[in-house]
C-alpha cells in the first residue's frame, strides 16, 4: 500500500511539473492582444452571413502571427448599450497588461429613437468614452479611440459626408485632453470614399440586387452601413495603417505591405489571401 500511494505521489508531482514546463508555451503573452470594442461595422459575422463581413474579422492579416485579435463588437452597440448589457466587463476581463484596445463607437449612440443605444455626443458618450480610458488604463493596457467609420453617404458637391461628425469631434476632443492615442477612421474612410466616388464605392458595401443570387439576401440589398468583404477589408487596411503611424508597442507587429488587406477584387471567403 505504502510502495502504491509513493508511485501515486511521485505520478502526481511529474504531472506537475508538466503543467509547469508547458504552461508558459500555452499562454499569451501580455501586450500580444488588440481587442475590439464596437458595433456591427466592426463585428465578427457567420458564414452564412457572407459576404457581410466587419473590419474586425480583417484586422488579423494585418499583424504578426503572434498577435491574437479578441473582436466583442456586436451589431447595434452603442457606449450606452455595450456598457448596459456587460460586454464591457467582460472585454476587460480579457485585457493582460500592455494588451491594446480598440474602441469604435458612434453610429448607434447616435441614434435618438432608441433610448437603449442613445449617447448624447457631449454628455453620455463622453463620460462613457472617458470610463473606458479609464479602465483599460487602470487593466495595465493601452486604449486607442477610434472615431467612427464612414457610411456609404455623398453630399451634393460629391464628397464623402462625415455622418456622426459630433461624436468624431468629441473623441478628438479627448484624445487631446487626455493624451489617448487616436485613429481617425471617419476622416480615414471618407477620404478612401472619396477616391472610389459614389458608384465604385457600392461595391464596398452591401449593394446586391436578387440577380446577383447572394444567398445571404436572396431579394437583394441596399445597406450604405455594412461593408462587403472587399470594404472590411480595405477598412481593416485603414485601422492598421492608422494603429501603424501611433508608433505603439503594437505597431512593430502590423505588417507592411497588406496585399491581403488590399485586394481590389473579392476572395469569395474571409482568408488572408
Amino acid at each position: 500500500m505504502r510502495k502504491f500511494a509513493g508511485h501515486a505521489v511521485r505520478m502526481v508531482q511529474i504531472v506537475l511539473f508538466g503543467v509547469i514546463l508547458t504552461a508558459p508555451a500555452n499562454a499569451t503573452a501580455p501586450g500580444n492582444t488588440i481587442l475590439i470594442a464596437g458595433d456591427s461595422t466592426a463585428a465578427d459575422y457567420a458564414s452564412a452571413r457572407y459576404p457581410q463581413t466587419g473590419w474586425g474579422t480583417m484586422l488579423r492579416c494585418a499583424v504578426a502571427p503572434n498577435v491574437r485579435i479578441l473582436n466583442h463588437a456586436m451589431g447595434g452597440r452603442s457606449t450606452r448599450s455595450f456598457l448596459a448589457e456587460g460586454r464591457w466587463d467582460r472585454l476587460r476581463a480579457d485585457i493582460l497588461p500592455g494588451d491594446t484596445v480598440l474602441i469604435q463607437f458612434g453610429h448607434n449612440d447616435a441614434t435618438r429613437a432608441k433610448p437603449e443605444r442613445w449617447a448624447p455626443a457631449q454628455t453620455d458618450y463622453r463620460d462613457n468614452l472617458l470610463r473606458f480610458i479609464r479602465d483599460v488604463g487602470m487593466a495595465g493596457g493601452v486604449p486607442v479611440l477610434v472615431t467612427p467609420v464612414a457610411r456609404l453617404n455623398f453630399g451634393p458637391d460629391g464628397r464623402a459626408v462625415a455622418d456622426f461628425a459630433l461624436w468624431s469631434d468629441v473623441m478628438r476632443d479627448l484624445a487631446i485632453k487626455t493624451g489617448t492615442p487616436l485613429i481617425d477612421l471617419e476622416a480615414r474612410s471618407r477620404a478612401w470614399l472619396d477616391r472610389a466616388g459614389p458608384n465604385g464605392s457600392k461595391a464596398l458595401y452591401l449593394h446586391y440586387s436578387a440577380q446577383d443570387n447572394v444567398a445571404a439576401f436572396p431579394k437583394g440589398i441596399s445597406d450604405n452601413t455594412h461593408f462587403s468583404e472587399l470594404g472590411a477589408r480595405q477598412v481593416a487596411d485603414l485601422v492598421a495603417g492608422g494603429l501603424k503611424l501611433l508608433a505603439l508597442p503594437i505597431s512593430e507587429t502590423i505588417a507592411a505591405p497588406r496585399p491581403a488587406l488590399t485586394r481590389t477584387t473579392p476572395l469569395g471567403r474571409t482568408d488572408c489571401q
